[in-house]
């Protein structure tokens, strides 16, 4: 058996190894996803979609108790939709991938497959808004969007993927930017406080802004190999699709004028992210809050107790499923418990349960932090309470052990070579100077690899000179390279 155990360890490539073919064993041995016949799309498996519904209800309830609401649109968008969006339609034709053709035959305009729903939320906001009386509208949509992409990763970059996209109108300016922000902040507490990933919150430069808007806010996260992911967006779109699509009401003057909308979205893109953030080389470390499994009950010993050990494992299963703790019991007889640690090790479970005839005489059991290792024997007259406590002590473990290495991957550089040995040499993320110039955005990229990222709104320090001419730095600038 130990020989099956070590070849086990060994199907998982070590991150130092090959972080991507890591990524791609893990993923497949944890049983999340699986390759469909169409390129760049995957198929979800119970354990990696049942991760997207618990993220989907925790956000939903967030929208909804900032008065947000649910509603669906067509999947389908008129190319003409497109079209009464330049900046918009732009920064998609690459992507869009279209229906030209339907029973047979040919459609008398083509229709793209959603890869966004900005335009058809447009068209439809300038049916339904009349007057001031009708504003603000806030509506949600859970969803799937297709960008035809090139180069394809699971759940990180995909050509069919699920996502939320939140579209709402306002009466002016100084709504819609509060909307853009407050919802920038609800992704950032979500993020770090449920998904135990440390982000960078700002905004992004013109030219990674959103096709469309006029301000782009992103959240940050640094992958275990350094590079960056942008975890969720908030935009504010001013009046550039209200006067697209002639989206006006009656103010309270009694007058005619265009309404300021936003727009915010995250993506499965975070399942990915939290893999990349937390996977280690034994495979999967899920955060609690969005574990599919929280706790993993393993009866040990001897075949003569074994009935005797599974009927108390079976009662403390039913007493922490009652208290809201999603666990999980394997009693199987003929797996040894040696590979069943393993095995659920590799699956992420944040917390494993052992339980023998010994701890049953002294009315006790074992609990095992997936991100510590740490052994805590504990009594089972107070299992959910000490159950909780550890799902919580595992979610801050996580976040400190993330933002700890974030930090030690974090530099600040001012000049273009400086960056360049610090891509070259090292991997995380650069602050730099930057003088607000797209060709000197534009050069970093070419010679380093690196992207904006974003301009933070708290830099860990800030820089007087741009990195590549050396003039006065009008922003200092999170740059790294990014999935």
């Amino acid at each position: 058996m130990a020989k099956d155990e070590k070849q086990f360890v060994t199907e998982i490539t070590p991150q130092g190894e090959d972080f991507s073919r890591w990524y791609i064993d893990v993923i497949k041995k944890a049983d999340l996803m699986d390759y469909s016949p169409v390129r760049g799309c995957i198929v979800f498996k119970p354990d990696g979609y049942e991760i997207w519904e618990h993220i989907q209800h925790e956000l939903d309830r967030r929208f909804k108790e900032t008065g947000h609401r649910n509603a669906y649109f067509p999947i389908f968008i008129p190319e003409s939709f497109f079209q009464k969006e330049k900046e918009h339609v732009e920064g998609f034709n690459p992507e869009l991938p279209w229906v030209t053709e339907a029973a047979g035959e040919k459609l008398e305009e083509r229709l793209a497959v959603r890869p966004t729903s900005e335009t058809m939320f447009g068209h439809m906001y300038q049916k339904w808004i009349q007057s001031y009386r009708d504003l603000p509208v806030l509506i949600n949509q859970w969803a799937n969007v297709v960008r035809w992409e090139k180069r394809t990763l699971p759940f990180l970059r995909t050509s069919e993927f699920l996502w939320q996209e939140g579209h709402t109108a306002h009466e002016n300016e100084e709504q819609a930017r509060e909307e853009t922000m407050k919802m920038l902040e609800i992704y950032r507490d979500f993020v770090e406080n449920y998904l135990a990933i440390p982000v960078i919150t700002g905004q992004k430069t013109p030219s990674e802004k959103f096709a469309g808007a006029v301000d782009t806010f992103s959240i940050e996260a640094m992958m275990k190999d350094g590079r960056a992911v942008q975890a969720g967006t908030s935009h504010y779109l001013g009046t550039n699709f209200a006067t697209a699509f002639d989206i006006k009401y009656l103010n309270r003057d009694n007058e005619q004028e265009f309404v300021h909308t936003t727009s915010w979205g995250v993506s499965t893109r975070l399942i990915g992210s939290l893999i990349m953030v937390h996977g280690d080389d034994r495979g999967l470390v899920l955060p609690p809050k969005v574990a599919p499994k929280q706790v993993m009950i393993i009866p040990i010993g001897p075949p003569k107790t074994r009935d005797a050990v599974v009927g108390r494992s079976d009662e403390l299963f039913a007493e922490l499923k009652s208290a809201g703790i999603r666990v999980g019991i394997d009693d199987r007889a003929d797996v040894r418990p040696g590979w069943k640690f393993n095995e659920y090790e590799m699956r992420g479970v944040p917390v494993r349960l052992e339980i023998g005839p010994r701890d049953m005489e002294n009315g006790v059991c074992v609990l095992v932090s997936r991100i510590s290792g740490e052994k805590k024997v504990v009594e089972q007259s107070n299992l959910v309470a000490e159950v909780q406590a550890m799902l919580e002590q595992v979610h801050q473990e996580m976040f400190e052990k993330a933002k700890a290495f974030r930090e030690d991957h974090f530099y600040s550089v001012n000049t273009l070579d400086e960056m360049k040995e610090s891509m070259e040499e090292k991997r995380g993320f650069t602050l730099a100077g930057w003088c607000g110039s797209e060709a000197c955005e534009d050069q970093v990229k070419e010679e380093t690899g690196a992207t904006s990222r974003n301009i933070p709104f708290e830099p860990a320090t800030q820089h007087e000179h741009c990195l590549v001419c050396g003039e006065k730095a009008s922003h200092t600038v999170l740059f790294a390279r990014a999935y």
